[in-house]
């Protein structure tokens, strides 16, 4: 639930936003309260290119979170 969420352009219905009360005690939502946030980024269209090989690069086969140190 701690995750965005995404809305593409061609979306046209009504944003909602999702709530849950970790609480024992019930928890009104009144109007005017701030419960959600809208990011609005910019969405790339890249072009792929199909190739048989890929050169060298600085990282090499390094994955997620690999400085390049050893």
């Amino acid at each position: 639930m701690n995750a965005p969420g995404t809305i593409d352009s061609g979306y046209r219905g009504e944003v909602k936003s999702i709530l849950i009360n970790h609480g024992n005690d019930p928890f009104k939502i009144t109007k005017g309260m701030r419960i959600s946030q809208l990011a609005i980024r910019p969405v790339p269209k890249a072009l792929l290119e199909v190739v048989e090989t890929l050169e060298e690069s600085e990282r090499g086969e390094g994955g997620f979170g690999s400085t390049g140190l050893d």
